[in-house]
């Protein structure tokens, strides 16, 4: 196994008498993309919010690269190299893609407020190697061409694009992407597919949450699922597509051959579940 990139140990969270999480562990390998699936409530996007420092766990650790990065607050782990997409599309109206993808820079720049409002030589240097870096990814994109158009007038689906560009150019150790499928159409999902291959073969890992079965089963090297805050089971896609308890927390029922009928509708991607 490779080395771990993120390691949660016993991570939990409770909102008053409500536990949402609770004494949750997996790992993500350097290099690997791990899919974090489950049913409506199950608590995936509040692990997401636990990791990226939204909330502060109430027990366990949460480690990077060995370092405990428990209750950081989100721009501390931000700068530590994780970086995260959402639900609902985030961008600025408004602001063409090229400026909407430059704002993931925000933290790896090296002038300083006073040197970009005097236009100083150094700032301009940096300024034109960021629109460089930015108009090269773009292009792997397919979207250099829609660089000084407004992404509000966008598409549905480009628009998520711009979204996973935004978070890619900050070069991130992880990448969190939030159900990235959510209104995709069969081609745009398997360009999404193609992406997250990709990012994987460029040393980024990728932690996923997305309902979109035939996304996970098709780019993820391991699976974690969980129900009521709590890891109910965890391997490949093949050992999880065949798992009863995974098929009995999205459908509710033990009947076998109903098992069956579902653990092949999953195999072929079809689609389960909603939002997180």
């Amino acid at each position: 196994m490779s080395e771990a990139l993120l390691q949660l140990k016993g991570v939990g969270i409770r909102f008053g008498g409500l536990v949402a999480v609770a004494d949750l562990g997996f790992a993500v390998e350097k290099g690997s993309v791990i899919g974090l699936i489950g049913p409506n409530g199950a608590g995936k996007t509040t692990a997401f919010n636990l990791i990226t420092g939204v909330y502060k766990p109430t027990s366990g650790k949460i480690f990077l690269e060995g370092q405990d990065i428990s209750g950081w607050p989100p721009h501390r782990i931000a700068r530590a190299g994780i970086f995260r997409t959402f639900q609902t599309i985030r961008l600025f109206y408004g602001q063409t893609v090229l400026a909407n993808v430059l704002a993931g820079l925000h933290l790896q720049t090296r002038q300083s407020w006073w040197q970009g409002l005097l236009s100083v030589p150094s700032q301009r240097k940096e300024e034109l190697e960021l629109r460089e870096r930015t108009m090269d990814l773009l292009q792997r994109l397919e979207l250099a061409d829609l660089a000084q158009e407004d992404v509000a007038s966008l598409p549905y689906g480009v628009q998520r694009r711009v979204e996973l560009a935004r978070a890619l150019i900050a070069r991130p150790k992880l990448l969190i992407l939030d159900e990235p499928a959510a209104g995709l159409n069969d081609q745009e999902s398997e360009a999404l597919n193609r992406t997250i291959l990709s990012m994987r073969a460029e040393g980024i890992s990728v932690l996923l949450v997305e309902h979109d079965m035939n996304v996970v089963m098709n780019v993820t090297d391991r699976i974690v699922c969980i129900n009521f805050g709590r890891k109910i089971a965890e391997g490949t896609p093949e050992e999880i597509r065949a798992n009863p308890q995974v098929i009995e927390a999205y459908l509710g029922t033990e009947d076998d051959d109903e098992l069956d009928v579902v653990a092949s509708a999953v195999g072929v991607g079809q689609s389960v579940g909603g939002a997180a």
